[in-house]
C-alpha cells in the first residue's frame, strides 16, 4: 500500500509554487492537452504491463537490445587475455626481457601498464561518449566504434614490442569506453518498465559471456609454445566487429533520443520497428510519443542544461553522486580479491589446467547469477532490497575468508583450498545482486537528458577505482610485498560495510516507476527508503509545478503534432 509525500516527509514547507490550484495555471492549447491525456494512458499502461505482456509487445527492441549489448562482450574477452598472457613462454619471450635467472619476464611495470591501459582508454571514451552519442546518436556511435575495433585489432595482432601493445590497449579502450554505457542506455529506453531491468542488467551477462569466451580460448593454448600461442587469441578478436556492424546497422535508433532531438515522427517509425502491435496491451504508439515527450518537457523545466557540469548542479547532483557510488561499490566490495580465486587454488595444489578449469566455471557461474537475479527481480525484489542484502552477504562471506588466514600452517593447502573455493561462491552471490542490479540501477535512477552523462561519469569514477585496486591488490596477496595473505579478506570487508552503510541510506528503489516519476521524486528529495512506497501524480501536479515554462515546451510540439488531432 502506497503513502502519499507530504511536505514534512520530503523536509519542505509550504510552498506556494507547489500549491498552485489549476485555475491559476496558463491555459494550455488543446494540442498540449492532448499530448498529457495521451502520456497518461501511456504511463498507465506501462504500469499495468506484466513481463510476458512486454516481451509479446517488445520483442523486437528485446532482440535489438540483446544485439547492441553484445558489443560489451568483447571488453570482457580482452580483459581475460592480457592478465593470463604473462604465463605464456613465447609472450614472455616476445614482450619481456631476460632475467638474471636465465627466464624471459615482461617487467612489473610494463604489467601494470599493459592491464590498465584499457581502462585509460575507456576513461577517454566514456567522455568522447558522453558528447558524441548526443550529437550523432547511438546507432551510428556504436558502428564508428566496431569499425575502429576491428582496426586497432591489426595492431594487437602485428604487435613486435610491448609498447605498441600498451598503445594497442589503450586505443582499445576508447570504443571499449563507449560500449561501456551506450549499451545500457539503449536497454533503458528502447523498452517499457517492464522490462527494462531485465535488459539493462542484460549487459552483465554479456560481460561474464566475453571472459568465458576469453578463459577458454586461453585454457586452450596452454599446450602451445610458439607465437600462435597469443597471436591466435589476439586474432580472434575480429569475429566480433563485422557481424555486429551489419545487424546494429539495421537497428532503429533510441526514439528517446529522437524526441530528445525534435525528430518526432521519427520516434514514432522507429517506436514501430522495436513492437509488435497487441490488441492486449491497449498499445498505442502515439500515447507512447507523447509520454516521451511529456517526460523530455519536465526534464528540460528540472535541467536547465545538458553538458556534464550540469550533472552536479541542483537536484541532479545527488543522482549523478548515486550512479557513480553505484558504480564503485562494484570494486569497492571486494570484486578485485576474488578475482585471484585461481591463484588460491594453484596454491592449494592444483596444476595450471585445472586452476583455469576452474575459473571457467566461476565465468559460467557469473552468467548463470545475472538469469538468477532475473527471477529474484521477476518474484517482486526490488532494485535496491537485493543491491543492500546482497552486499551484506558479501560482507560475511569476506570475513570468513578473512579468518581462513588463522588456520594452522599444517592446514595451508586446505585453507587455500577453502578460499579458492568461497571466491568462486561469493562471485554467484555477487552476480545474483550488486554485480548485476548496479545495471539497472544506473540506468533508471539518471535522468533521460543528462543519462549519458551521469552514467559516463560513474562509469568513470568505477574505472578509475578499479586501477587502484588492481595496483594494491596484488601487493596485498604477493609474500614478497605486504603478505596479507588470507587477512586482505578483513581490509575488503571492512570497506563492504561502507558501503553497507552507505546503500541503506542513499540508493533508492525505482522498480516500477516512470521516469518521468522518478524525475519528481527526485525533484522534491523524498528519502532513498521512502522511494518505494511514496505516491506520486506527475500528470495533476505537472503544470502546478512548472507553469507557464512547461506549457510553452510542451506547445511546441503543435507543429509535429497535427496527427494527435485525428485520434
Amino acid at each position: 500500500m502506497t503513502t502519499p509525500i507530504t511536505n514534512d516527509d520530503v523536509g519542505l514547507q509550504k510552498n506556494p509554487a507547489l500549491q498552485l490550484s489549476t485555475k491559476d495555471a496558463p491555459a494550455a492549447s488543446s494540442s498540449t492537452d492532448k499530448i498529457i491525456k495521451n502520456a497518461r494512458a501511456a504511463t498507465e499502461n506501462e504500469h499495468k504491463m506484466s513481463l510476458y505482456q512486454g516481451i509479446k509487445l517488445y520483442p523486437k527492441a528485446v532482440m535489438w537490445s540483446v544485439l547492441i549489448s553484445t558489443c560489451i562482450a568483447m571488453e570482457g574477452y580482452d580483459v581475460c587475455l592480457v592478465n593470463n598472457f604473462y604465463a605464456f613462454p613465447a609472450f614472455n619471450r616476445k614482450y619481456g626481457v631476460l632475467g638474471s635467472d636465465g627466464t624471459y619476464q615482461v617487467p612489473a611495470s610494463w604489467q601494470a601498464g599493459l592491464s590498465n591501459g584499457a581502462a585509460v582508454g575507456e576513461i577517454i571514451g566514456l567522455f568522447i561518449n558522453g558528447w558524441a552519442s548526443e550529437r550523432f546518436g547511438y546507432r551510428r556511435t556504436i558502428l564508428v566504434c566496431l569499425t575502429l575495433i576491428a582496426a586497432y585489432t591489426t595492431i594487437f595482432f602485428t604487435a613486435q614490442n610491448v609498447q605498441t601493445l600498451l598503445a594497442a590497449e589503450i586505443l582499445c579502450g576508447v570504443p571499449w569506453g563507449v560500449f561501456q554505457t551506450l549499451t545500457i542506455t539503449y536497454a533503458s529506453e528502447v523498452c517499457p518498465v517492464a522490462l527494462r531491468g531485465y535488459l539493462t542488467t542484460y549487459v552483465n551477462f554479456c560481460w561474464g559471456l566475453g571472459q568465458l569466451i576469453g578463459i577458454g580460448v586461453i585454457k586452450s593454448m596452454l599446450k602451445r609454445s610458439d607465437e600462435w600461442a597469443y597471436r591466435i587469441p589476439y586474432g580472434l578478436q575480429w569475429m566480433w566487429p563485422v557481424p555486429l556492424f551489419i545487424g546494429i546497422s539495421l537497428a532503429p535508433e533510441s526514439p528517446w533520443w529522437l524526441v530528445r532531438n525534435g525528430r518526432i515522427e521519427d520516434a514514432k517509425r522507429s517506436l514501430l520497428r522495436l513492437t509488435s502491435l497487441n490488441r492486449e496491451t491497449n498499445f498505442d504508439a502515439d500515447e507512447t510519443i507523447a509520454m516521451m515527450i511529456h517526460t523530455t518537457a519536465v526534464e528540460k523545466r528540472l535541467t536547465k542544461g545538458a553538458s556534464y557540469w550540469d550533472c552536479f548542479k541542483g537536484k541532479d547532483l545527488r543522482r549523478t553522486e548515486i550512479v557513480c557510488m553505484v558504480w564503485a561499490i562494484q570494486n569497492l566490495s571486494g570484486n578485485a580479491f576474488s578475482n585471484y580465486s585461481t591463484y588460491f587454488l594453484e596454491q592449494a595444489g592444483l596444476n595450471a589446467s585445472s586452476a583455469y578449469g576452474f575459473a571457467m566455471g566461476q565465468y559460467a557461474i557469473n552468467m548463470a547469477g545475472v538469469f538468477g537475479a532475473w527471477f529474484l527481480m521477476s518474484i517482486g525484489i526490488g532494485r535496491r532490497s537485493l543491491y543492500l542484502f546482497g552486499l551484506c552477504g558479501l560482507c560475511i562471506m569476506l570475513l570468513v575468508m578473512g579468518f581462513l588466514g588463522l588456520v594452522p600452517e599444517a592446514h595451508k593447502s586446505q585453507a587455500s583450498m577453502a578460499t579458492g573455493s568461497m571466491m568462486i561462491v561469493w562471485a554467484l552471490f555477487y552476480q545474483l545482486s550488486v554485480g548485476t542490479v548496479c545495471y539497472s540501477l544506473v540506468a533508471e535512477i539518471s535522468t533521460r537528458r543528462l543519462q549519458i552523462k551521469t552514467v559516463v561519469l560513474g562509469r568513470n569514477l568505477f574505472n578509475v577505482v578499479g586501477i587502484i585496486v588492481a595496483v594494491l591488490t596484488p601487493y596485498m596477496l604477493n609474500p614478497t610485498a605486504w603478505n596479507w595473505g588470507n587477512y586482505t579478506g578483513f581490509f575488503w570487508a571492512g570497506l563492504c560495510f561502507c558501503c553497507i552503510i552507505y546503500t541503506y541510506f542513499r540508493v533508492p528503489e525505482p522498480r516500477g516507476r516512470s521516469f518521468a516519476e522518478l524525475d519528481l521524486l527526485f525533484e522534491r528529495g523524498v528519502s532513498a527508503r521512502k522511494f518505494a512506497s511514496a505516491e506520486v501524480d506527475v500528470f495533476n501536479e505537472t503544470i502546478n509545478l512548472y507553469t507557464e515554462d512547461l506549457a510553452k515546451d510542451l506547445s511546441y510540439m503543435e507543429k509535429f503534432g497535427e496527427s494527435y488531432e485525428s485520434h
